[in-house]
């Protein structure tokens, strides 16, 4: 047997992957959190399949019912939000999954990040403007991070700064970085992105704390910090040039 790590998305149900839908519909055991994967890909599931949510699960509750699955000899779809390689808590599993000799593959997923961008009508990395995108958090209510990864030390390149579960300290998040970027740098905060319910809310670091308070935004969203957010007058890629594509 085999348990699959699927990227279920950001929110929308048919941001799934073909290859992540079809093991889906061929795993008799499916895990899944419940507060952010779509129900919707239940229904994908095989007839009588197990679906058991995580959501309030312990780690060690959740390896139980991998291994419980393998030794029965059945694979087991094991969904997670956005794109598993972010935030996603599949380190862990992956590390008991192997000391317990259960295998295991990963299948990619829409990450937030990716959604955030779309819903923004921006790309992330504009010639000129920004050629790096930083992926992060905080550690509020979370475990700590990393010495060097406080958002002060990430910030000094001035890329464009994505971070995840942080729109409730949105506050010292300014402040952290105003010192970096300049309360004019442009934000944008999307919540929800790619569902039906999604909201976004777009400001500079002067204003976007107080704008976002005003929407009631408090979880499932992320903030995307940087010039690449208005940039209008930037050189065109190299990728299409006359010099490059000329025979």
């Amino acid at each position: 047997m085999t348990v699959h790590f699927i990227g279920a998305g950001p929110g929308a149900a048919d941001l799934i992957t073909v290859r992540g839908q079809r093991l889906i519909e061929t795993s008799p055991v499916c895990l899944y959190a419940g507060s952010l994967v779509p129900a919707e890909l239940l229904a994908y599931c095989p007839p009588g399949a197990r679906l058991v949510d995580t959501a309030r699960l312990t780690l060690d509750e959740i390896i139980t019912e991998l291994v419980t699955a393998a030794k029965a000899g059945q694979d087991v779809a094991r969904l997670h939000s956005g794109d598993p390689s972010v935030f996603s808590a599949v380190a862990e599993q992956m590390r008991r999954l192997d000391e317990a000799g259960v295998e295991y593959d990963v299948t990619p997923g829409v990450p937030a990040f990716a959604a955030a961008a779309a819903s923004l009508g921006r790309e992330f990395t504009v010639p000129g403007v920004a050629q790096t995108v930083i992926l992060t958090r905080t550690a509020e209510r979370a475990t700590a991070m990393p010495p060097g990864e406080d958002l002060a030390t990430l910030g000094a390149s001035r890329s464009t700064m994505v971070l995840h579960l942080a729109v409730q300290r949105i506050d010292a998040v300014v402040a952290e970085l105003v010192p970096s970027y300049g309360e004019q740098c442009p934000v944008a905060v999307v919540a929800r992105a790619s569902r039906a319910d999604e909201l976004i809310v777009r400001g500079t670091l002067a204003d976007i704390a107080e704008k976002v308070a005003a929407a009631g935004i408090k979880r499932t969203a992320v903030i995307v910090v940087g010039a690449a957010l208005t940039a209008s007058a930037f050189p065109d890629s190299h990728l299409y040039s006359a010099d490059r594509c000329r025979p």
